[in-house]
């Protein structure tokens, strides 16, 4: 867990804590009722603390008073000091231009707030320790949303609704594949209909989806040194499909992602396969820390196996029951696929530090030249690369891979014909 972010402006943020319109950012919109709530009441006691301050000094100055206004006396003493306080409180301008150590204004109003309240000191502590818990909840939740992303989308990467959808997606034969010139693909808007599907989540820019940078970054392996070149892995490794046997792994994603293997490198690429379970916590499924335990074992294997290029973390989707993702090819059902691509950010919360990937375009530009060669060898094989807002390990390395293949409503047969695909499109891409 890392620190909070600094407040650049405690003197702004103080004021707007004292009067309850602080709005914690986080996922979760009853924290901001809760907030606005707890806000009301703030400004109630407050209301009544200055009643009650305003009261003592009125009570004061008659005692004051009563007691004499010689220039000496102590009856001056407690006048001269009554002034000054009142002074500071209600005519703040002048008693600032009156200081003799000229402190910038913010910092002088806040030292005599303090002064006038003590309560107001307490507050200031406060508002740090309740921001960096609050902090603390938004990170937290955030990573439980990527942990537990479980997606139901549809065959074009929409989100799907409770309803049971029936989907048996077969292209038709001779179907008009998208045009993919250079000149259409710069079409920002194009572009983005066509091949992506934007989770509410996030949000991407034509700068990022520059599809000259997308292309231009090379995607090549490089074959003149020996050694594996493509890590396959699984974050969730208990993910089965319809007619998967219960307790059989060759049944279930890490079956199909060995079949993937073992065609790589039938195909001349060399793959390891890494079978780890990372989502199985006392003997119970558990996804919470998921992802963080696939990237602790995950990093090793890549210190010793440095000639890996390719990292590719292989999903099966889930989808509403009714759904039903298949096309056809070479007469034979195939699962579709979907390429997926974390952002590390959220409409919410903009960047997510703490979820920092550099290789974010090299990542982007991974996922559209295997869409592009996927449209243009087997159309309708593959589903919008999905953008979501968090980052599900795609900083291990430029060239890494999120695949979402079939879903549980397909069988293991459509699952393995996918994986023959796949492999065909990988080859095409990197060598």
């Amino acid at each position: 867990m890392c620190a909070p972010p600094s407040v650049p402006d405690r003197g702004n943020e103080f004021l707007n804590t004292l009067w309850g319109m602080e709005a914690i950012k986080g996922e979760n919109a009853g924290i901001h009722a809760a907030g606005h709530r707890e806000g009301n009441m703030g400004k109630e006691r407050l209301s009544r603390g200055i009643t009650a301050v305003l009261l003592c000094l009125a009570f004061t100055y008659v005692v004051v008073n009563s007691a004499g206004s010689t220039g000496t006396g102590w009856g001056y003493r407690w006048q001269r000091a009554l002034f000054l306080s009142t002074q500071r409180m209600y005519l703040p301008g002048a008693a600032y231009a009156a200081q003799e150590d000229k402190k910038p204004a913010a910092q002088w109003l806040l030292e005599q707030a303090f002064g006038w309240m003590p309560l107001m000191e307490y507050l200031d502590t406060k508002i740090q320790y309740r921001t960096a818990m609050e902090d603390e909840e938004t990170i937290a939740k955030i990573l439980e949303n990527q942990a537990n992303d479980g997606h139901f989308f549809d065959q074009n990467g929409n989100p799907v609704g409770g309803a049971d959808q029936v989907e048996d997606v077969v292209p038709a034969q001779g179907q008009p594949a998208l045009d993919m010139s250079i000149e259409r693909l710069r079409d920002f808007d194009y572009l983005l209909s066509n091949f992506y599907t934007v989770d509410s989540s996030t949000m991407i820019d034509a700068a990022q989806l520059n599809v000259d940078d997308l292309l231009g970054r090379s995607m090549k392996i490089d074959t003149s040194t020996k050694g594996p070149k493509v890590l396959v892995f699984h974050t969730h490794s208990q993910e089965e499909f319809a007619d998967s046997t219960p307790g059989d792994p060759s049944t279930s994603i890490i079956g199909i992602g060995e079949y993937l293997v073992q065609l790589l490198n039938a195909k001349g690429i060399g793959t390891i396969h890494d079978t780890g379970v990372y989502d199985i916590i006392n003997g119970q499924l558990d996804r919470s820390n998921a992802y963080e335990n696939a990237e602790s074992s995950i990093r090793p294997i890549l210190e010793s196996n440095p000639t890996v290029e390719v990292v590719i973390d292989l999903h099966r989707d889930g989808v509403a029951e009714g759904t039903h993702l298949v096309t056809e090819v070479d007469g034979k059902p195939t699962a579709k696929i979907m390429y997926f691509n974390g952002l590390s950010r959220t409409r919410t919360n903009g960047d997510i530090e703490y979820l920092y990937n550099p290789y974010i375009q090299d990542n982007l530009a991974f996922s559209l030249q295997m869409q592009l060669a996927s449209e243009s060898m087997y159309p309708g094989f593959a589903r919008h690369i999905y953008l979501r807002g968090y980052r599900y390990n795609l900083h291990l390395m430029p060239k890494s891979l999120l695949i979402e293949a079939g879903a549980q409503t397909n069988t293991v047969e459509e699952m393995r014909n996918a994986m023959e695909v796949l492999a065909e499109t990988l080859h095409q891409v990197l060598l």
